[in-house]
């Protein structure tokens, strides 16, 4: 299994603790977000790692070099920052196979492997791990759509007027036939190529994309508050306390 992360974000949101650095080498409870990410996708199975980098990018690649914990790198440059699916069409011609897609600004204490079980399955041809938010929230995230046998029939990226209050939480499993429908997204009203409309094309084509519903607990590090709390849930599972059931912060892509 090939597992692609995306860390060729500024991190804006960040400043100041990216005025130097990458976000994705911020660090949260002592070692860099993306190892974080590198330890969880290498944990289930990955067998390669490719790397979507752009802000800083020397960075990540010194910090890593071709290696992690023994499987190999591969960098990829995404030299402007266009969106998601801008960014995933970086890697199109290192993917030959199904594969994970995470986001390099998460930190993760959830179910991840139940998404990429459903993969292996092939009951799907893809699998997304979703979250339930509070109606009043649902709007700063993409939000889904499902049906009776918990299938995606929507994705709508931040919409005015959520149709559920279930959103994607930046983890996911797809084939290739992600990047034809990549290549098939047109610029959003924010100027970027959006993943969740590439999501939306390959449900019109009949792909069929099941919906796992977190178990346990994400933070989006977007602010430096977020990257506080996810330190603070982190050093409360080690001591085995319960992490607080505050909603996760907004989803983003810079």
């Amino acid at each position: 299994m090939q597992a692609v992360v995306l860390a060729a974000g500024k991190g804006t949101r960040l400043r100041p603790l990216t005025d130097d650095k990458p976000k994705g080498m911020v660090e949260v409870d002592g070692k860099p977000i993306l190892t974080h990410c590198f330890q969880q996708v290498v944990d289930l199975g990955a067998e390669e790692l490719v790397v979507v980098v752009g802000y800083e990018k020397e960075q990540i690649i010194e910090h890593y070099g071709d290696e992690f914990r023994g499987v190999p790198i591969t960098y990829t440059h995404q030299r402007e920052q266009k969106g998601l699916a801008h960014a995933l069409l970086t890697v199109e011609d290192h993917i030959d196979e199904e594969f994970v897609l995470m986001l390099g600004d998460n930190i993760f204490q959830a179910n991840l492997e139940d998404v990429v079980n459903r993969q292996r399955e092939q009951r799907a041809d893809a699998a997304f791990l979703v979250e339930e938010v509070p109606w009043e929230e649902a709007s700063r995230y993409g939000v889904c759509d499902t049906n009776e046998y918990g299938e995606i029939t929507d994705v709508v990226e931040k919409p005015d007027d959520p149709p559920s209050n279930l959103v994607m939480t930046g983890f996911y499993t797809f084939t290739p036939a992600i990047f034809h429908a990549c290549h098939l997204v047109q610029p959003s009203d924010r100027g970027e190529y959006e993943l969740s409309e590439a999501i939306d094309l390959l449900i019109q084509s009949g792909r069929t994309i099941d919906a796992i519903r977190m178990d346990g607990w994400r933070i989006d590090v977007g602010y430096p508050e977020d990257r506080e709390e996810a330190e603070r849930r982190l050093q409360d599972e080690r001591d085995g306390a319960q992490p607080s059931p505050e909603s996760t912060s907004e989803a983003s892509e810079g």
